[in-house]
C-alpha cells in the first residue's frame, strides 16, 4: 500500500512538474516565436476538389506515371524526385530530349500552401499546375489528349478513374487528372521539423546557434517576405540574381513593374533543395543567404550572422511524407 502511495505522489508531482515546465524552460525568446507559425499537417483543400483516399492513390500513379510523357521515360517524379527533396538538384529542370529549361525546379513539398504556382505564379493552385509541365515542350512534351488516350487503354486505370470520379460517365479527362495530381501533391507536407517542435513547446529543439539565426532573421527584415506556416507570402519580388536575364513575371502580365519579379519561394525544407534562385546558380545556403542580404536588404552580412542564419535554416527540414513508390500497369 505505502509503494502505491509514493507512486501516486510520484506521478501527481510528475504531472505537475510537466505542466509547470514550459514555464520553467523558457528562452525568453517567445516574441520571435509569436512571429512564426508551425506548419499544419494538411494545406487549405479546396471546395470543388475534396481530399479523398482514392484521388490521392489515383494521383500518386499519375504523379510517377512516364506514360503520360511523349518519350515515354519522363514523369513528373523526374524532376520532383522524392529522394532529392522532391526536386531535382540540378540548376534547371531538364525535360524532354535533354532540352534544358530556363528556371530551377521548385520543390512540390508544402506546395499546397503556396498561394500561386510557379516561379512567375502563372497558375493560381495545384490543378493549374498539375497539367503545365507534361504538355510544355522542354518538360514532358506530350499532347493532353494523347496522354488521356493512353492512359484509357489500361484497365487498371479505367478502374481507379471511376473509383476516384464515381458519378461521372468518362471519368479520364484532363480535369480528373489535374485534380487528381492536386490531391496527391496536397498530401506531401512536412510538419514536425526541428523548428515547429520549438515553436510547438519544446525549447531544446533548436541550440543556440540556431535560435540566434532565428533572432537575426526576424531582425534583419527577412520575415518580411518568408513568412506564415510555409515561410513564404506568396507575393512578386524584383531580384537579378547574378547570370539570370529572366524577366520573371513580366511574362505573365505583360507589366513592366513585374519584370524580374519571382514570387517567394518556401524556406521550408531549403537545405536539402538546392540549388538556389529561379536561375540555380546560387549552390549554398551560405551564398543565398549573402545574396538576399545584399539584393533585398542592401546588407552585406557578416560571416557569424551567415552561419547563424543557415543554421536557423537547416532546422524547417521537416519530416518526409510517407508515400508508396506505385506499381504501374
Amino acid at each position: 500500500m505505502h509503494h502505491k502511495r509514493l507512486l501516486v505522489s510520484a506521478i501527481a508531482l510528475g504531472s505537475a512538474m510537466a505542466i509547470a515546465a514550459p514555464a520553467m524552460a523558457d528562452d525568453g525568446l517567445g516574441d520571435y516565436r509569436d512571429r512564426f507559425e508551425p506548419l499544419p499537417h494538411l494545406p487549405p483543400i479546396p471546395a470543388d476538389n475534396s481530399l479523398t483516399p482514392a484521388k490521392v492513390e489515383l494521383g500518386n500513379m499519375m504523379f510517377f506515371e512516364p506514360r503520360i510523357s511523349s518519350s515515354g521515360v519522363i514523369s513528373c517524379a523526374t524532376c520532383h524526385n522524392p529522394a532529392l527533396g522532391w526536386s531535382d538538384r540540378i540548376p534547371r529542370a531538364t525535360g524532354h530530349d535533354g532540352q534544358i529549361g530556363e528556371r530551377n525546379t521548385p520543390t512540390v513539398l508544402n506546395s499546397g500552401f503556396l498561394g500561386s504556382q510557379f516561379w512567375d505564379g502563372r497558375e493560381p493552385d495545384l490543378e493549374g499546375q498539375a497539367l503545365g509541365p507534361i504538355e510544355a515542350d522542354v518538360e514532358m512534351a506530350m499532347d493532353l489528349e494523347q496522354a488521356l488516350e493512353r492512359l484509357e487503354g489500361f484497365e487498371v486505370y479505367q478502374n481507379k478513374f471511376a473509383e476516384a470520379y464515381p458519378d461521372e460517365e468518362n471519368p479520364i479527362n484532363a480535369n480528373n487528372l489535374a485534380m487528381a495530381i492536386a490531391s496527391f501533391e496536397r498530401t506531401l507536407n512536412t510538419p514536425n521539423s526541428p523548428f515547429d517542435r520549438y515553436l510547438r513547446g519544446d525549447m531544446n529543439a533548436l541550440d543556440q546557434q540556431e535560435k540566434d539565426g532565428m533572432v537575426a532573421f526576424v531582425d534583419n527584415g527577412c520575415i518580411a517576405c518568408h513568412r506564415g506556416p510555409a515561410l513564404t507570402d506568396s507575393q512578386f519580388h524584383r531580384i537579378q540574381v547574378p547570370g539570370s536575364t529572366d524577366v520573371g513575371r513580366f511574362e505573365v502580365t505583360g507589366e513592366e513593374s513585374d519584370r524580374h519579379k519571382f514570387r517567394t519561394p518556401t524556406l521550408r525544407n531549403v537545405a536539402v533543395t538546392y540549388p538556389y534562385m529561379n536561375n540555380g546558380a546560387t549552390e549554398t545556403l551560405e551564398e543565398s543567404v549573402a545574396i538576399m542580404g545584399q539584393e533585398m536588404l542592401g546588407q552585406e552580412f557578416e560571416e557569424q550572422e551567415i552561419a547563424n542564419i543557415t543554421a536557423f535554416l537547416h532546422t524547417l527540414t521537416g519530416e518526409m511524407p510517407e508515400f508508396e513508390v506505385p506499381a504501374l500497369p
